[in-house]
């Protein structure tokens, strides 16, 4: 899943990408308001970070423009500051306080994208495929699929997006950093084998490829 953070302080920027990108997220940064307003804006992420303290652009005006131009992504306010109410009333999805510990951060991502999803259970399951976001393992039908950190990251989008057919820059935009090149051929080969691991641990071919269009799970 794909992490934008919006915040001014450079340190604990450093620190929050970090360690989020320890628990598998693929992490965007910008330390200024009118950057990250414009990545937001461009980009597609499953969740964005803001720090409502900003000096260039109040983080106010960024939640405010955000979602008048519909964009739907939930946000996570980061604040030193009581306007926590504002800030909900406004669109955000949830808020932490600082000082907080990346654990707290890492739950509360978890819980927002779940209440995005229309979920309450954290694991994705379908048919006998079971995908657990949290300790980032996938089984079938009770037998492990051992898979790279990569190839995780895309069956589980194609999971979540499940029945539809994905397109190659949509599994980009959720899968990778914005310092991938994308005109590399490494998402074939990612898929290729991924392909072929869930071939082997479920005896079928789940894993379909719609030319022209992009990729999708199938279940009989």
């Amino acid at each position: 899943m794909r992490v934008l953070i919006i915040e001014d302080n450079v340190e604990i920027l450093k620190c929050m990408k970090v360690e989020l990108e320890k628990s598998g997220l693929y992490v965007d940064i910008a330390n200024n308001g009118l950057e990250g307003e414009q990545k937001a804006y461009v980009n597609e992420y499953d969740v964005i970070l803001l720090d409502l303290s900003l000096p260039d652009k109040d983080g106010m005006e960024i939640l405010k423009y955000l979602r008048k131009e519909n964009i739907e992504t939930p946000i996570i306010i980061i604040t030193a500051s009581i306007e926590i109410t504002k800030g909900l009333n406004l669109g955000a999805d949830d808020y932490i306080v600082k000082p907080f510990n990346m654990d707290e951060l890492n739950a509360r991502i978890q819980a927002v994208l779940r209440r995005f999803r229309g979920r309450g259970n954290p694991n994705i399951v379908l048919n006998q495929l079971i995908i657990d976001p949290i300790s980032r393992r996938a089984n079938y039908d009770k037998k492990r699929i051992d898979l790279t950190t990569k190839e995780f990251d895309i069956l589980e989008y194609l999971a979540i997006r499940y029945p539809a057919i994905v397109s190659s820059e949509e599994i980009l935009e959720h899968t990778y950093d914005e310092s991938f090149d994308s005109f590399s051929s490494v998402l074939r080969v990612h898929i290729a084998k991924l392909r072929k691991k869930l071939k082997k641990t479920t005896g079928k071919d789940i894993l379909l490829t719609t030319r022209g269009k992009g990729y999708s799970l199938f279940f009989e």
